[in-house]
């Protein structure tokens, strides 16, 4: 508690209530919810397993796990929960299956299952033009978070077309449950409707959950404060931490709003401001402040640092998008020699990934390392989603999509005519795909060889089904790979036996990760069926929130998105295409939606600890022509004496020559040392 300023003690001794924390960029929130845990178990001896802070990524849960491992120590830790929202949702749903109508085993869709059963729905429709189906995926993710239901969709439609979005809406819900699946919405919009009603349940999950602690408030959605209502109720044994100015995530449904509707909703609320940040030097604040506050605020604050002025923020405009990209690279060389850092401690952010491919290529030029945030995931990897695909069918044998995803690999000889002979006998007996292959009325209309394949594989899966039941779950999955020789698939399909070994070594890791998941299993009831399940779930959901949080730590400067940048930090960063139609991007100044770009950029700015460059280009190629481009309207929000303007008018001799020696005195230091 002695490393805490004022005003994070504060935040973290109030218990009276319910709290609001508006904790400003860097300004030590993990930190406060990591003590307030702490406090509460140690200070006011309330029970970890009563304890329950959620947050939005995996990264973030386990970065606040460990904190608070180092805090409390031993069984005082026991029960605590530190998870996702999303995870919170799985647990809940799992122990609440029989309310909700769902068997043990129910399978998570991801998005690309979403979609092809949506698409497959919209086909069976016939009127549906299915090249639409991610704009009807993103419209029923929007219903499903702000927990309007088919029924509403339908009444609330404004057009025909609204109406058969909704009605797609209604089959798709029915389809998942048919299939015992939910798709990652359903993981808030199930336990939400089920408090909603089933007062019974909600009162043992309050008795269960007796403090909330919610970090990154400014990003629920409707459903996600729905549930810290239901699950706190009139207790008030609430504290969230957020910060309105870096809600950047309405395009996903994220509600800044919900900040001020919590003083509507719990009218005792004590709000506590950390404002003293301790990452940027004083200049890149001040013009953060000025910047932000163009936008209006229901809570003021102002940042502030004791960690000295800093240096000016510089803005270079350059003639064209080639020249932008080919001057940040030379900057990153020149400024890493001057400054003896590393390429690591740059990082260059823009609005869109398109804006990275003139950066990649220059970096490339001049052999620069770096690493672009967002590299394939380990559950995106083939190997991987083929061999999810048998442990989705081995734990709910109704999952079609892994059924066909893993009917032909490796090749079993079954044709497209067989499969879509069975599909068709599947949907008339309303069975799933594999409960078909076993019926005695198949053999009427497939043929017999392709009857024969089918019965085989169901015969083995059932097979392994039950070892993994009766046994060793592990030791039966990695019979089941050999069985069907899937590193000699993968040998077969690989471009060299080096890639094929790579692709089966992450299997094994995933076949370990299985494992590991189900020794970690806090349910001491539960069989080896239900642990294999449980692991199997886990592992869904770990894919869907953890696609973003693998971290390249070798010395790379780090390219991404500024939605990417959000929550790290870096010594010296580059914010390129200060434009009009990039920031704020075209779209949004189409839907008036100028304050979210507004924050973009403040998030931006608030990335820099020492030094922040922005850039933007003259002119900017579009559709093959050159177009004149104009700054970012941002640009005029920001002091004017904070900054140091190049390429917009007459050059400064004095001032030229002045950077010339520091950077030539700089390089002839190095080479003296």
């Amino acid at each position: 508690m002695n490393k805490l300023n004022p005003r994070q003690s504060e935040a973290v001794k109030y218990i009276d209530g319910p709290c609001l924390v508006l904790a400003g960029a860097g300004s030590g929130k993990t930190s406060v919810i990591t003590r307030k845990i702490a406090y509460l178990v140690q200070e006011c001896n309330m029970p970890a397993r009563h304890i329950a802070a959620v947050t939005f990524t995996n990264k973030a849960a386990r970065e606040m796990k460990e904190r608070v491992g180092k805090l409390i120590k031993g069984k005082a830790s026991h029960g605590l929960t530190v998870s996702t929202f999303h995870n919170l949702g799985l647990n809940i749903i799992r122990r609440e299956l029989s309310h909700l109508g769902y068997k043990s085993g129910f399978t998570i869709f991801d998005a690309e299952d979403a979609r092809a059963l949506l698409k497959e729905l919209m086909l069976k429709d016939g009127d549906l033009d299915t090249s639409i189906v991610e704009s009807v995926q993103h419209q029923i993710s929007n219903w499903k978070s702000g927990l309007i239901e088919p029924v509403q969709a339908l009444e609330q439609a404004a057009s025909a077309g609204e109406q058969s979005w909704a009605r797609v809406y209604e089959r798709y819900n029915k389809a998942l449950q048919a299939y015992n699946a939910v798709d990652f919405d359903d993981l808030i919009r199930l336990p939400s409707l089920l408090f909603t009603h089933n007062d019974e349940v909600l009162q043992r999950w309050r008795q269960r959950i007796r403090y909330l602690l919610v970090d990154e408030y400014q990003d629920t959605n409707s459903s996600q404060y729905q549930i810290v209502k239901q699950l706190i109720g009139d207790k008030g044994s609430l504290t969230v931490v957020g910060d309105d100015d870096q809600s950047i995530y309405a395009w996903r449904g994220a509600r800044p709003e919900n900040l001020s509707l919590l003083k509507q909703d719990f009218p005792s609320l004590h709000v506590i401001k950390l404002e003293q940040n301790y990452r940027s030097t004083a200049r890149i604040l001040k013009v953060a402040n000025e910047l932000i506050a163009n936008n209006p605020h229901d809570f003021d604050k102002t940042l502030w640092s004791d960690l000295g002025m800093g240096e000016p923020l510089r803005l270079i405009r350059c003639p064209s998008e080639d020249a932008e990209a080919e001057r940040v690279a030379t900057e990153i060389l020149t400024q890493r020699m001057r400054r003896q850092c590393k390429y690591r401690d740059f990082a260059v952010l823009y609005r869109g990934n398109h804006q990275a491919r003139l950066i990649e290529l220059k970096l490339q030029q001049h052999q620069i390392p770096y690493n672009i945030s967002g590299g394939t995931s380990f559950f995106a990897r083939a190997e991987i989603k083929d061999v999810m695909g048998y442990l989705r069918l081995l734990v709910n044998p109704t999952d079609d999509n892994a059924f066909l995803r893993v009917i032909n690999t490796p090749r079993r000889q079954i044709g497209t005519g067989t499969l879509e002979a069975l599909a068709r006998y599947a949907t008339e007996r309303e069975i799933s795909l594999l409960n078909a292959c076993s019926e005695i009325g198949l053999q009427t209309i497939v043929p017999k060889k392709g009857l024969e394949k089918l019965q085989e594989f169901s015969d083995w899966l059932l097979r392994v089904q039950s070892n993994c039941h009766s046994g060793d779950p592990v030791a039966a999955i990695r019979e089941m790979l050999n069985d069907i020789d899937y590193e000699g698939w993968l040998q077969q399909n690989a471009s060299s036996p080096k890639v094929a070994a790579g692709r089966m070594e992450n299997v094994w890791t995933l076949v370990d990760s299985i494992k590991s998941t189900m020794e970690r299993d806090d349910n001491e009831d539960a069989d080896g069926e239900e642990r294999l399940n449980s692991a199997i779930a886990r592992l869904v959901l770990q894919d869907l929130l953890d696609r973003q949080d693998e971290e390249d730590l070798t010395d790379r400067v780090q390219l991404m998105t500024l939605h990417a940048s959000k929550g790290l930090e870096f010594p010296h960063v580059y914010l390129i295409g200060m434009e009009e139609e990039l920031l704020p991007h075209r779209n949004s100044i189409q839907e008036d939606n100028i304050e979210e770009e507004r924050r973009l950029t403040y998030v931006g700015i608030t990335r820099a600890q020492k030094t922040l460059t922005m850039s933007l280009a003259a002119t900017r190629k579009q559709f093959g022509e050159k177009n004149q481009t104009t700054p970012s309207r941002f640009l005029d929000e920001l002091p004017e004496v904070d900054l140091e303007r190049e390429g917009f008018g007459e050059v400064n001799p004095e001032q030229l020559e002045k950077k010339k020696a520091v950077t030539m005195s700089s390089i002839k230091g190095m080479f003296d040392d």
